[in-house]
């Protein structure tokens, strides 16, 4: 509907028409709201995969190239997180002086496991994932002015677990040592014996304490290092059995684990149960020694456990 009004200007009479307000349901004539600022879902940042990690700890996000550069310690709580095989080597060794031995000693299925998955199987998706052909690398090289021979367990290859390839490089490394009369130094990170070689690796407990004992005869030194985690056969054989027993901050060790303990003893465990500090206090630890600090340290301790010997012969 359509009105009109009369309007008067100077005696003149004109008619105007009045427009008809639009309807707010016309959808020819329908504005479109305005968005509310804020209103939505913020967004968030997505880091890209393998950019970053976050501590265990404390929770901070950290730049996967700061924790290689502090050898993957948070910078923030100290937390010591996992870290390779040949990373820790080069840590510790001198640049260039690691001569690495049984590199192309491979496990067998000897009891022709099988479950799940054979072990076989297993083998295979580990050294496709880890780059590694088992649990440990052993080899001779320079720790300072020493010359050392090192094994390195490395915790992602099947849990570090122990099998008979574990046992006989170990073992081999140790002979070695003996001969040659230098150190010995392993670096220990396992979740104990392989269960797919059943007996055949509780004998690598024996065997490796065994040559240890020839190497004691010598009076030759042998640093053992535990970091988290070092439990089951591992802890009860050659783990436990060096001259110095030396661990990372906050590594977890022991032979069963804290739920088996506390489930067989019927007993609530002390706080810090199984931890480094924990047996530093009560007297299965020498030290415990930050990893950023391990090489300086294990020098030190070398100094002091072969110096005397060597003074003789660099005077003569």
């Amino acid at each position: 509907m359509t009105t009109t009004f009369t309007k008067k200007t100077l005696g003149l009479e004109t008619v105007e028409p009045a427009l008809t307000p639009p309807s707010a349901t016309s959808p020819e004539t329908s504005f479109a709201k305005k968005p509310k600022m804020g209103g939505g879902k913020s967004r968030k940042r997505v880091m890209p995969d393998g950019l970053a990690s976050k501590c265990k700890r404390c929770g901070t996000m950290l730049f996967n190239k700061e924790l290689e550069e502090n050898l993957k310690v948070c910078p923030h709580c100290g937390y010591h997180m996992p870290i390779g095989a040949r990373a820790r080597i080069a840590s510790l060794l001198e640049p260039g002086t690691f001569e690495e031995m049984d590199s192309e000693m491979v496990s067998v299925d000897i009891l022709g496991f099988t479950g799940v998955a054979t072990y076989v199987s297993k083998l295979e998706d580990y050294k496709k994932s880890t780059g590694l052909k088992d649990a440990v690398i052993t080899g001779l090289g320079k720790l300072g002015e020493f010359e050392v021979a090192l094994g390195v367990m490395d915790f992602s290859f099947l849990g570090g677990s122990m099998g008979s390839v574990v046992g006989e490089k170990l073992t081999r490394l140790i002979e070695r040592g003996t001969e040659k009369g230098i150190p010995v130094i392993i670096v220990s990170a396992s979740g104990g014996a392989r269960m797919y070689e059943g007996a055949i690796s509780l004998m690598q407990m024996a065997k490796t304490c065994g040559a240890l004992a020839y190497l004691a005869k010598r009076n030759i030194p042998y640093i053992s290092v535990l970091t988290d985690p070092t439990t089951g056969g591992v802890t009860a054989s050659y783990a436990t059995v060096g001259d110095l027993i030396i661990a990372e901050p906050g590594a977890m060790i022991g032979f069963a684990g804290p739920r088996v303990i506390k489930d067989t003893t019927q007993s609530e465990l002390p706080p810090g149960f199984q931890t480094a500090e924990f047996l530093m206090d009560h007297g299965l630890i020498d030290a415990i020694v930050p990893r950023k600090d391990m090489k300086k340290q294990l020098i030190e301790y070398l100094e002091f456990m072969v110096g005397a010997e060597k003074a003789p012969a660099s005077a003569a």
